[in-house]
């Protein structure tokens, strides 16, 4: 899916061109996901959760450091574009079960599916670190002072940056006042 979404571009992509290259009926991928849109969220989401897990070191510094730089690697990689769209832009539409409140789905507009099961994810990390009486900054500290700038380096200077600004920018995060 990844390889054909780069091949044809986003706008190009189509439920029957990706059932032609599957070898899979078109109304398989209907049934399943509805849309293109809910497709590539999906396919994604795995390869991140799958590929790019959130670390788990045993202390909050190691968890964000490895992270954030994994999160660097990611953007900068062959990928790294398609990645960065499906964060910015959130493609799925109502496919969540359980949207978290101030997110929006169905005809409300779109449900960040993506960022959604990645904030999960690092909502999970923070609170580990919590549990181990740790003092981790909030998902949306997180969100703003590593992950945005990884992306907005990616995306408006092209020039994705190393493990050494990422790791930076862990820094930046803990050293936040905490409430």
């Amino acid at each position: 899916m990844l390889d054909l979404l780069a091949e044809e571009g986003w706008s190009d992509l189509s439920i029957a061109l990706v059932a032609e290259r599957s070898g899979v009926h078109q109304t398989t991928i209907y049934r399943r996901w509805g849309t293109v849109q809910a497709l590539i969220d999906d396919v994604i989401t795995e390869r991140l959760t799958r590929l790019s897990p959130v670390p788990d070191t045993g202390t909050l510094r190691g968890d964000l450091e490895e992270y954030a730089v994994r999160l660097a690697e990611d953007v900068a990689g062959a990928r790294g574009a398609l990645f960065l769209r499906a964060a910015m832009l959130g493609t799925h539409a109502g496919a969540a079960p359980d949207v978290p409140p101030g997110a929006t789905s169905g005809a409300e507009g779109p449900a960040h599916v993506y960022m959604l099961d990645r904030g999960v994810q690092l909502q999970a990390m923070l609170d580990r670190a919590a549990g181990r009486g740790e003092s981790p900054p909030t998902l949306l500290e997180l969100l703003e002072v590593v992950q945005a700038p990884l992306y907005f380096h990616a995306a408006f200077f092209n020039r994705p940056v190393g493990a050494d600004h990422a790791r930076a920018l862990v820094d930046r995060l803990l050293s936040l006042p905490r409430a």
